[in-house]
This record gives structure tokens, sequence and C-alpha cells, in this order.
């Protein structure tokens, strides 16, 4: 019997809660401006920075987020620099042959040609002309990254396109195909 009492009370305790709720009233918040924020035009005035505009440069030197830096200049000193010094840090087990082939059938055969004998379709029907073929030039996996990273001549950058981890995979997939020209 006093169970039932027990589970009478929580019972009659349990609508009581939930039918005062009136919802024309909203509840209570605690920090109200955290909940609804001050909504501020991207390019307005401001008092809260010194300049007095809402939209802020980043801080010097600062870098975004999954961005890696890349050492070398764009210039020919710096292709020369990656060409003697720098080096894939992919080991071989990331070394993906099968990824590095199809992204380079995506990027690169349209010019290159499938093989990089530098015959793809675009020199086929007289786009682009004087495509080099990877047998006659002198190139590492460096200075091919460098090229993919800021394009060369006619050929532009493909480092929006490609990630660098997939510019290494490439590379190596170009020293593949040179080796076997």
């Amino acid at each position: 019997m006093k169970s039932l009492y027990k589970i009478t009370l929580l019972v009659g305790i349990a609508i009581t809660a939930v039918s005062c709720h009136n919802k024309r009233k909203p509840n209570y918040q605690y920090f109200p401006n955290m909940y609804e924020s001050v909504g501020y035009e991207t390019y307005s005035e401001s008092g809260a920075f010194k300049d007095g505009k809402e939209g802020q440069l980043p801080a010097k030197g600062s870098i975004p987020r999954g961005f890696q830096p890349y050492e070398y200049e764009n210039s020919t000193a710096g292709y020369e620099l990656a060409k003697a010094n720098l080096k894939s840090p992919l080991d071989s087990i990331a070394r993906n042959s099968d990824k590095g082939a199809k992204l380079f059938g995506i990027y690169c055969a349209i010019c290159h040609g499938e093989k990089g004998d530098g015959k793809g379709n675009l020199v086929k029907r007289e786009k682009f002309l004087g495509v080099p073929s990877y047998a006659d030039r002198v190139i590492t996996e460096g200075s091919v990254f460098h090229v993919e990273t800021y394009g060369l001549n006619a050929m532009g950058s493909h480092a929006n396109q490609l990630s660098v981890e997939e510019r290494w995979m490439v590379a190596a997939y170009v020293m593949k195909l040179k080796s076997e020209l």
C-alpha cells in the first residue's frame, strides 16, 4: 500500500510539473546574449577593433589549418633546389601506385599522354605544342613535385586540385613512367 501512495504521489508531481508550462511565455535564459548573439555585417563599422572595421585580416604569419608550407620559391633557383634536395616523405606503403596512376590519368595524361611520352589528346589535336616526354628530361621526384605545385611554362599549378600527398603520389608515378620509357 505504501508503494501505491508513492507511485501516486510521483505521478501527481510529474503531471503538475508538465501542466504548469505556459507556451506563450518563454522560459528564463541564463546569459541570453549567448543564445541570441548580436549579428554584425562583415564590412560594417565597429568599435571593437582599432581600425573601426568588422572584417579583419588574419594575423601576420598565420597558417591556415591543414596547410603545409612549401619552402622552395617559385623561381628557377627554387626549381633547381627542389630538383637537387627535395625527397618524397611518403614511405613505400604510402606510395599508392594505383592512386598515383589514377590521378595522373585525370590531371596529367590529357597533355602528357598515358605513357608520359608527351602525346596526350590535347597535343594530338594541336591545342598545346611542346609538351615534353619524360624520357627527354632530367627530372627527379622533387622537380616534378615543384612543377605540380607552381606550374612551369604553359602548365599551370595543380596545388589547388591535388593535396600534398596526392602530388607526391603523382610524382612517384611520373618517375615510374620515366623508368619505363
